[in-house]
């Protein structure tokens, strides 16, 4: 199974993405609850942590339908966080993924391809005022189509060499999401 880097993040954005208190956290942590990845401040990797906190709400509920302390209410409050838990988890592995290159937004690949296709565009358009002179200076109709068919070729195969870009997607990410979510990641590199 391939290895994902770590996703570290503090107190503060573990509290906030649970929606509880970062006393509350560092309790779980203490606890044995939520695994650290560092101490001092208490650094949790994302998706073990996200993934153990869903473990932990889904023991309390499995234990809240055992006890009869839990009302109904309480009951239905705890499934309610588990999901939202789940969901959090499964919208933090696509944003890894998203980081880590392996998923593309449809957005950008839309606008790569807008890009591919103003370059042809360009490319074309370009094509009548660098054979203009050429053309007018031919001596016959088949070495004007022969200039033409040369300057197609050459477009074609400039074309041709166009090849996927992960630092460009990567670029676009950035772009969209802003640099600060990436510069823990830049300045490993």
């Amino acid at each position: 199974m391939a290895e994902t880097k770590q996703n570290l993040q503090e107190t503060p954005v573990i509290a906030k993405l649970f929606g509880i208190g970062e006393r509350r956290v560092q309790q779980l942590a203490k606890d044995g609850i939520l695994p650290v990845a560092g101490k001092r401040p208490y650094k949790f990797d994302l998706l073990p942590t996200i993934q153990a906190y869903i473990k932990y709400l889904n023991d309390r509920l499995a234990s809240a339908g055992k006890d009869e302390k839990y009302s109904v209410a309480e009951f239905d409050k705890l499934r309610a966080e588990a999901n939202i838990k789940q969901s959090k988890e499964k919208i933090a592995e696509m944003q890894l993924k998203e980081l880590e290159g392996k998923m593309h937004r449809s957005e950008d690949v839309e606008a790569m391809t807008e890009d591919l296709v103003y370059k042809i565009r360009s490319a074309i358009l370009a094509m009548p005022g660098r054979l203009a002179v050429d053309v007018a200076e031919a001596k016959n109709a088949s070495e004007a189509s022969a200039l033409i068919l040369a300057e197609c070729h050459k477009i074609l195969n400039e074309l041709a060499g166009y090849s996927y870009d992960p630092e460009e997607y990567r670029r676009r990410v950035k772009d969209r999401q802003g640099f600060a979510a990436l510069s823990d990641e830049d300045g490993d590199e």
